[in-house]
């Protein structure tokens, strides 16, 4: 499944984008102090994604050294998912870097089609995509993770199917997915 997600987002780095989901899927199924949060990431272009926002509270991660803020510390992980609890988007360069939290999205979403349902986060996820050449990466408190590009939705992530799809390795030869009910159901194909 990564592969697939990363080809959608091409030309932005794998490693960078495999943070990012792991990021957004941790915070999809784990939530904070017990309930669901929302928030939303831009990755990529960030010089762009600054230019059609503006800080909605001071930002918390202006004055940190660069090396402190990267997708990859395992140790700031923690900081961005006790920041996801406040209002506002992050911009993450494409290198991997947070640049800014708690960002207002000023993009226009004019002609954009969100699918009915989804909310003024995803419609800023589209919008800020169509507008710049950054991804924009929801986080839904229905905990499933959304992906625009282009102003178009272009992947659904479920944490669960996602992180089952690590383990497929433990079934031999070919296998094949098939929904049953709410859950999903990993089969060898004979």
């Amino acid at each position: 499944m990564f592969e697939q997600v990363t080809a959608l987002l091409q030309p932005l780095a794998a490693d960078v984008v495999k943070c990012t989901l792991d990021l957004a899927i941790e915070i999809a199924r784990e939530g904070r102090e017990g309930r669901r949060i929302g928030t939303l990431f831009t990755l990529g272009a960030h010089k762009a994604v600054l230019e059609h926002s503006r800080s909605l509270i001071l930002d918390p991660l202006a004055g940190h050294p660069e090396e402190n803020r990267r997708i990859s510390d395992p140790d700031f992980r923690g900081t961005v998912k006790e920041l996801a609890q406040l209002d506002g988007a992050f911009v993450i360069s494409d290198t991997g870097v947070f640049v800014a939290a708690c960002r207002y999205l000023d993009a226009r979403a004019l002609d954009l089609k969100v699918p009915h349902g989804l909310g003024a986060r995803h419609m800023a996820a589209a919008a800020i995509s169509k507008t710049t050449p950054a991804v924009g990466i929801v986080v839904s408190q229905t905990a499933t993770v959304r992906l625009f590009k282009s102003g178009t939705l272009v992947a659904d992530i479920i944490p669960e199917l996602w992180l089952l799809g690590r383990y497929s390795n433990y079934l031999s030869g070919a296998h094949r997915t098939e929904q049953a009910g709410d859950g999903a159901v990993l089969m060898r194909k004979d």
